[in-house]
């Protein structure tokens, strides 16, 4: 199957589309055991021996053997363990109410924030923008955020700064930009010195030196949603040259 799915990479699938083992491919894909078990990551849902495509898109593929559907899909589905940028809707005794663009409100206790007691208690206020990480989502559950990490520190989350723009974007983007080597933040951080906070749930946060400058990287980052990489690379090129 991983022959089969690496032939298919960078083509467009469709709901529907599925892949077999063949006779001389027997990997079993529920087998946890496994070292080179296949990894069915978005848009992509295994079944047995079958591999079911759930969503339209361009199938991608990470060494050694992640295979996702890559689109332009906006609705998020919360999943446990991603961080999300959420705004603070409500407050409700010791529990904050945040809104991550899911189909309901996640919790977040004042207990979840670096160094937070009973006594010290964090300076959130509604309408803030938070940055998160998901502790429990499922179907069935309220999803749950926290502001620390397995050892308690706060490691980049909590209450975002003044002076930003929060905008919405495509969930492939997001992926984009968050990949380790990622020439679309390289690109904007040579346009401008700035601040990018991404959250998985397609929200990003943008800073940078002057209100007119943050306001050029929010309209290029919604832009380069529906580009192609030279599409952008013309762009910026335009924008270092003063054309705008």
């Amino acid at each position: 199957m991983f022959s089969v799915l690496k032939e298919r990479v960078g083509e467009i699938l469709l709901p529907g589309d599925e892949f077999c083992c063949g006779p001389q491919d027997t990997l079993p894909l529920t087998d946890s055991g496994k070292a080179g078990r296949l990894v069915a990551g978005p848009g992509l849902r295994r079944s047995g021996d079958r591999l079911l495509v759930s969503r339209s898109g361009v199938l991608r593929h990470k060494e050694p053997n992640k295979f996702w559907i890559e689109s332009q899909q906006r609705r998020y589905v919360p999943a446990k363990g991603e961080t999300v940028i959420g705004i603070v809707t409500t407050k409700s005794g010791d529990v904050f109410k945040v809104d991550i663009g899911g189909s309901e409100l996640a919790s977040l206790s004042f207990l979840a924030f670096e160094g937070a007691t009973k006594r010290n208690r964090p300076n959130v206020q509604v309408g803030d923008l938070l940055l998160a990480q998901l502790v429990v989502a499922n179907k069935d559950m309220e999803p749950e955020l926290v502001c620390i990490d397995g050892s308690g520190r706060a490691n980049g989350m909590g209450v975002l700064g003044t002076g930003g723009l929060l905008i919405k974007v495509s969930l492939g983007l997001v992926r984009r930009l968050l990949a380790p080597r990622s020439d679309l933040r390289a690109d904007l951080e040579q346009l401008f010195p700035c601040e990018l906070t991404v959250g998985m749930n397609g929200r990003v946060w943008v800073r940078a030196g002057a209100v007119q400058q943050t306001l050029v990287l929010a309209n290029l980052l919604q832009s380069c949603d529906a580009m192609t990489a030279a599409q952008r690379q013309q762009l910026f090129r335009r924008l270092q040259q003063g054309a705008f």
